[in-house]
């Protein structure tokens, strides 16, 4: 091999391995900011073989079930538990809640697994359109009929 050659393979193998190590570097670095998309069925049983770890970051899709909302009198803590096609999640968040939650609405919350069907949550959002559910989600909950609370404090 000519001295050319053998110039050109180092520098092109110098760059490979340096392109590598940018990405390992990056996907290391990423690794705590990387929140997993879970329902409360993935959770209990597990989503591909495996179970989220206690104290992983991760987000929760499902509905609220009704009758399970309480809040503190002295505080703005909530719990409430989520379902979708199996056993449900207790979810606890301090703060305000979006206009939209309310029981039998499905939310998403991103926030930390404290116990293996409990997580603290950080952020709490509310679906905007009544249709609109996420694929995932859409696929377990078919043929499953939730009951939507009674509009008993009189707004439309």
């Amino acid at each position: 091999m000519n001295p050319r050659r053998k110039q050109r393979l180092a520098v092109v193998g110098t760059v490979a391995v340096l392109v590598a190590g940018a990405i390992g570097l990056m996907l290391y670095a990423l690794n705590d900011s990387i929140d997993l998309f879970y329902t409360p069925s993935e959770i209990i049983e597990g989503k591909n073989g495996q179970k989220p770890q206690i104290g992983q970051r991760l987000r929760i899709g499902g509905m609220v079930v009704p009758g399970t909302v309480s809040r503190d009198s002295e505080s703005l803590a909530v719990s409430f538990d989520l379902v979708d096609t199996g056993p449900p999640v207790t979810v606890t968040y301090s703060g305000i809640l979006p206009d939209l939650f309310r029981e039998g609405q499905g939310i998403v919350a991103t926030g930390v697994l404290v116990s293996q069907n409990a997580i603290k949550a950080q952020e709490v959002l509310a679906k905007h359109d009544e249709e609109y559910m996420p694929p995932e989600l859409a696929e377990k909950m078919k043929g499953i009929r939730h009951v939507k609370p009674d509009n008993a404090g009189g707004q439309p």
